[in-house]
């Protein structure tokens, strides 16, 4: 196991759609999720934040989540199978752009599918700044970053002026009913 580098915002390792894991069980999947498990725990507890790392985040284009919540979870292929009817705004942040922490808009529970190590495939379910979360892992695997996803009036703030400003108000807002789906024609909406 290793401790990775954190790409940072520019490195073009943060713009690549990764590939599909077609062996979870082969030892090359191991040592991914591994090295990104190891980084993510090195991170943590050096900065003192964060629940999740994605595999490009280390430089390794394959579609691995590591991150600690209640306990570690990896995630190998995760994908969003639905979004519930709520949506929230919230403060997010990434190590890959350490300074800056944007407010984007994210499903307020959302489902997913993805494999585990042994290569079962399996079901979860998330809600709140957890959903958030995961979704914010999983766009990383697609290559978006949260400044693809700026939500509201003056979105972007440094990370020490949130701490002055916003920090006492909270990360994220009530859920608020969806509005529009992707099924409503985007006729009169744009």
């Amino acid at each position: 196991m290793s401790v990775h580098p954190i790409r940072l915002l520019g490195d073009p390792a943060l713009r690549s759609s990764c590939e599909t894991i077609t062996k979870p069980k082969s030892m090359a999947a191991r040592v991914v999720v591994d090295d990104t498990g190891e980084t993510l725990k090195s991170v943590r507890l050096r900065l003192g934040y964060g629940r999740g790392l994605s595999a490009p985040q280390i430089g390794a284009p394959v579609r691995i989540i590591c991150l600690e919540l209640d306990k570690p979870l990896v995630l190998i292929n995760p994908e969003i199978i639905d979004v519930g009817n709520e949506d929230f705004s919230i403060w997010d942040d990434c190590y890959s752009i350490p300074d800056i922490v944007v407010r984007v808009s994210r499903a307020y529970r959302i489902r997913i599918r993805f494999q585990d190590v042994k290569g079962a495939t399996t079901e979860a379910e998330f809600e709140g700044e957890t959903a958030a979360l995961v979704q914010h892992e999983i766009d990383h695997l697609d290559g978006v970053l949260i400044v693809d996803r700026p939500h509201g009036l003056d979105p972007f703030c440094c990370r020490s002026e949130w701490k002055k400003r916003y920090a006492n108000e909270g990360r994220s807002s009530p859920p608020e009913r969806r509005t529009a789906s992707y099924a409503t024609p985007l006729g009169g909406l744009i």
